[in-house]
């Protein structure tokens, strides 16, 4: 489908989209996405959500080209980082056809939930059926096919918890790290 406009309309709306993360951008995003101004939600260029929008707490940041579908839940204080998939749901093989389902299909709970505080570096991916717990660092690139303890530091493929948070003091705690590597 081709949309009729002017060149520097197009060149307006090709900038615009390229140009413009930055926070009243990113609020006036959310807010033509549906969101509650009070919410205080941030929506970068190129995201993607496809799930209710109660299901959002606030405070929350969704970075460049995130694709956020289906059944998902985020909480208050959480950030996003850019291209990060966030996709709740699955296809199921049927034998009688020889392919997946184009449809999603329940299989059980294929919700996500993404805990309060939680940061999802570049890249991470959450699959259908995981529940983040609570202040959860997801480092960059990890895909995350498990839920997680409250305070976790995971990274992988698949991801697995390689630290934790300490809730009281904020110091990270990282497994099977020579000491040099925190110094």
């Amino acid at each position: 489908m081709q949309i009729d406009m002017s060149d520097e309309m197009f060149r307006q709306l090709t900038e615009y989209c390229n140009n413009s993360d930055n926070g009243p951008d990113d609020t006036r995003r959310a807010i033509v996405l549906g969101f509650p101004a009070e919410k205080k939600i941030l929506v970068a260029p190129g995201a993607i959500i496809r799930t209710p929008k109660d299901n959002f707490g606030s405070n929350i940041f969704v970075g460049l080209y995130v694709y956020i579908n289906g059944n998902v839940k985020v909480g208050s204080n959480v950030l996003i980082g850019p291209h990060c998939s966030i996709s709740a749901g699955n296809h199921k093989f049927d034998p009688a056809t020889g392919w997946f389902s184009a449809r999603t299909e329940r299989d059980g709970d294929d919700s996500i939930v993404i805990g309060d505080g939680s940061w999802l570096a570049s890249g991470v991916t959450i699959t259908g059926g995981v529940k983040l717990g609570r202040a959860n660092l997801c480092c960059a690139g990890a895909v995350v096919t498990k839920s997680t303890p409250d305070y976790a530091i995971m990274a992988g493929v698949p991801a697995r918890q390689v630290g934790h948070i300490d809730p009281v003091t904020g110091k990270y705690h990282w497994y099977n790290r020579d000491k040099s590597d925190t110094e």
